[in-house]
């Protein structure tokens, strides 16, 4: 029996795990212990076995022989598949530049490959999947900051107060988080959840607060004005780092409780005992500005406000609060050594707009839907060849039809993908990925109180014709005879980025991480530097006023619902991850399928009862999917899980399960907004049949 030191993939959060295999086989996976989770893992961690043993997975390079999305293909070898690619990337470079090239994944620690693969090719566009999760925080983070929401830890564990809003912690699992969480709550930690429906994470809540959809907004301005108005704030912390202070209380004076209770629906009462609750806790207070918040037309502002709030609280910079994410400088060590930098930085232009059109927002993942209008129109320039790295936008973003149409005006259109799935089956080449059970990774930096370096281990080889990222990657460079790609094994890689810190591959060996140092570390709350032009927190953003976004937007109430329709809301669980997991065989025996969640109030207008096959139906798209009346929901909405309704025959346990929420979204790549460079995914209504 031997022990791999590895990395679980099976969500975005990517927790440590330890991985026991027996003659070549994995016989069991668990959280790691010298990780720091001691053995816990989700659901879907621990469905990993049943990924890596899944023969409905891609097994070989294919490439299509039919039209899009009919399925047809043949099987090839990887010499093959990687000259084609090269040839068909070559082919667009040549006539209509490097630029043309399009480039998006899922995020994560390990994206400083994919970014050096694209400079390599000499494309700027490189995007993930942000557009549809946390462009609006992030973007919130570096209005008021001047850094992204990374930049600041979540100190759960030390917390006295803890307010989750667009954040469903315990359905949506990042394990250290529930384990920080249920810890600080075993030691008295409060726990208030705001939300449109009672979530597994609101059940374990002090104080839920049902707002009606779209409201946040309203709630978050009102607790400002108790904080202001009654002196509640940390006045000290104000005066040292809040720019702008009297503009915000001067913004805030009219939004009253009341009429904030008018708005929401919550309780004027109850929005000022919250304010005092957290002027008690406070500094150890957290408001998570929430995770995914591609949500609203407003939700920008939603989390700027949560941002606000907890500088007024002075909990930013703070123990129990959101202190500064230390990276390897901050504790005496060099950081790794970037694989970007072995090719220059592009000079052209992003075919998004971002940092010429929209100068106000981050480029770093950059803004795909837009980049998806450059295919369509041909504006800047013509984008003609795309790459979709372990992602899906035909299931993650609305609207899949029209996303379609727009694919149809590439030349190329290629997808690296562990599972199968819609882009995957749209495709003109499919590179199967090894799953993560099977593959390793380059090193990766990991900031927060107690930064690391960390690496996926290889637990076993491939069952199949799949090759790592790394693989992958470098071997389309070299098929199209581009320079500078120094590696020829993942040792190659390794070496290289470690190279200015000090530690080998071998040290990384022990445990796949390597702590960077040896206590939680804090930066003193006296002399906290942000990145502002003023170096304080701004309340007033002067990038964002010149881009014509105003700081602080007057409240908008929400768009009412058709008459006769409701506002589909959609949301995660501990069990599946988006919807690339819906045919993982343990997975979906757990759960085959989602159900709608919809108040009794709705049900009688409808006519349906608990259990009815209902259909929903926005613009020409219906679907059906089973009813689950329940008035732990607010009146205004349906609620259903993500990732469902799959049609790809080569699944046969997922296929024609549930309902797809992205193909009731109409008009859905239209509906973002500028100033968070997000997708508004919860602006669209559905009507109610009963089958």
């Amino acid at each position: 029996m031997t022990t791999a030191w590895s990395v679980c993939g099976m969500c975005t959060v990517r927790c440590p795990i330890q991985v026991e295999v027996d003659n070549g086989e994995v016989v069991w996976i668990q959280g790691s212990i010298k990780g720091g989770l001691d053995g816990s893992l989700c659901p879907r961690g621990a469905a990993g076995i049943a990924l890596l043993k899944d023969d409905e997975r891609p097994q070989s390079p294919m490439i299509r022989n039919g039209k899009r999305g009919e399925g047809k293909w043949r099987k090839v070898s990887w010499d093959v598949a990687l000259a084609h690619v090269a040839d068909r990337l070559k082919a667009a470079a040549d006539v209509h530049g490097a630029r043309s090239i399009l480039f998006s994944d899922r995020g994560g620690p390990w994206v400083d490959l994919h970014q050096a693969f694209v400079r390599a090719l000499g494309s700027p566009n490189y995007c993930n999947h942000d557009v549809s999760c946390a462009r609006n925080t992030n973007h919130a983070a570096l209005s008021v900051f001047g850094f992204g929401r990374k930049e600041v830890s979540y100190d759960l564990k030390n917390a006295a107060h803890v307010v989750l809003q667009t954040r469903n912690i315990f359905e949506a699992v990042n394990v250290k988080e529930v384990k920080d969480l249920t810890a600080a709550m075993d030691q008295g930690c409060r726990l208030s959840v705001i939300d449109v429906r009672a979530t597994i994470t609101a059940s374990k809540a002090h104080d839920f607060y049902l707002v009606k959809p779209g409201t946040d907004y309203a709630f978050n301005l009102a607790v400002l004005h108790v904080l202001i108005a009654q002196e509640l704030y940390d006045k000290a912390y104000t005066r040292q780092y809040i720019q702008d202070f009297d503009a915000l209380a001067a913004f805030v004076k009219p939004c009253t409780p009341e009429w904030a209770e008018a708005e929401t629906g919550v309780g004027a009462g109850r929005i000022v005992d919250l304010a005092r609750r957290l002027a008690q806790a406070a500094p150890r207070v957290i408001w998570h500005p929430g995770w995914n918040t591609a949500r609203y037309n407003d939700s920008f502002y939603v989390a700027r406000t949560a941002y606000l709030i907890n500088a007024l609280l002075g909990s930013v910079g703070t123990k129990g609060g959101l202190p500064f994410a230390l990276k390897a400088a901050d504790v005496g060590h060099k950081g790794l050594k970037p694989l970007a930098d072995l090719f220059p930085k592009p000079t052209e232009k992003r075919a998004d707009g971002v940092g010429w059109k929209y100068p106000h927002l981050d480029a770093g993942p950059g803004v795909l839907s837009q980049a998806f209008e450059a295919i369509r129109t041909g504006d800047p320039y013509p984008v003609k060849a795309y790459i979709a790295y372990r992602h899906d936008p035909l299931m993650a973003l609305p609207e899949p039809n029209h996303s379609r149409e727009i694919f149809d005006q590439l030349d190329f259109l290629v997808s690296v993908t562990f599972s199968w799935s819609q882009t995957a089956w749209y495709s003109d080449v499919v590179l199967p990925l090894s799953t993560y059970l099977e593959r390793e990774s380059i090193v990766a930096h990991k900031g927060g109180l107690k930064p690391q370096f960390f690496v996926r281990q290889r637990a076993v080889e491939p069952r199949y014709d799949t090759r790592a990222d790394w693989e992958i990657l470098g071997g389309i460079l070299k098929a199209m005879n581009i320079p500078g790609w120094p590696f020829e094994s993942i040792e190659d890689n390794w070496n290289y980025q470690l190279a200015p810190t000090g530690f080998t591959p071998a040290d990384l060996a022990k445990s796949g991480s390597i702590s960077l140092a040896s206590a939680p570390g804090y930066k003193d709350r006296n002399a906290l530097k942000f990145k502002t032009p003023s170096g304080k927190i701004e309340t007033v953003n002067e990038k964002w006023e010149k881009a014509g976004h105003p700081s602080l937007k007057p409240y908008e109430p929400p768009t009412s619902a058709p008459e006769g329709a409701y506002r589909l809301i959609f949301g995660r669980c501990a069990l599946h991850t988006q919807g690339h997991t819906l045919n993982n065989p343990l997975l979906f025996e757990a759960l085959p399928e989602n159900d709608l969640w919809l108040h009794p109030s709705a049900a009688k207008a409808s006519g349906v009862a608990d259990g009815d096959l209902v259909e929903l139906k926005n613009g020409s798209y219906s679907a059906r999917i089973r009813a689950r009346v329940t008035d732990l929901i607010h009146h205004e909405c349906v609620f259903m899980l993500h990732g469902f309704g799959h049609r790809l025959p080569v699944e046969s346990r997922a296929y024609g399960r549930g309902a797809a929420d992205n193909e009731l979204m109409t008009d859905g790549l239209g509906k973002w907004n500028p100033v968070g460079g997000a997708l508004s995914m919860q602006e669209n209504f559905v009507t109610i049949r009963k089958v």
